[in-house]
């Protein structure tokens, strides 16, 4: 499709311009997250994070599964394009020693050790 390199580019620039994107992207850098864990770490109110989220996904950086009312979210895999996969990795490797990227991976241990029921607040505030 031509001037899909290009927009492909602008998608994931601006996925990347923003910090709480940022930070709920580098939540997955672990594996696969409830959109209520991501909540948990990166403080935001479900409807902001949702949105988040779909920008990512739009870009390609994410990829989203749905268990009933549940959504899950994982980095992009083998399928995402070369372009997306070289951001990915620039992404981690750029932010593994950020502190705030460190401190919200302290958060999620915490938050990882709750259940499925404890996080369902959040759905019932959504």
């Amino acid at each position: 499709m031509k001037g899909w390199p290009m927009r492909q580019y602008l998608a994931i620039t601006k996925a990347l311009s923003d910090e709480a994107r940022v930070r709920a992207l580098m939540t997955l850098a672990d594996g696969e997250l409830c959109v209520c864990q991501i909540i948990k770490v990166v403080a935001l109110s479900p409807s902001t994070v949702s949105r988040h989220m779909s920008i990512l996904q739009a870009a390609g950086l994410i990829e989203r599964r749905k268990d009933g009312r549940w959504h899950y979210y994982r980095l992009a895999g083998r399928d995402a394009s070369p372009t997306v996969r070289q951001a990915l990795r620039w992404a981690l490797k750029s932010l593994q020693d950020d502190q705030r990227i460190a401190n919200d991976r302290r958060t999620l241990i915490r938050v990882r050790v709750r259940t499925r029921e404890d996080l369902t607040a959040c759905y019932a505030a959504a």
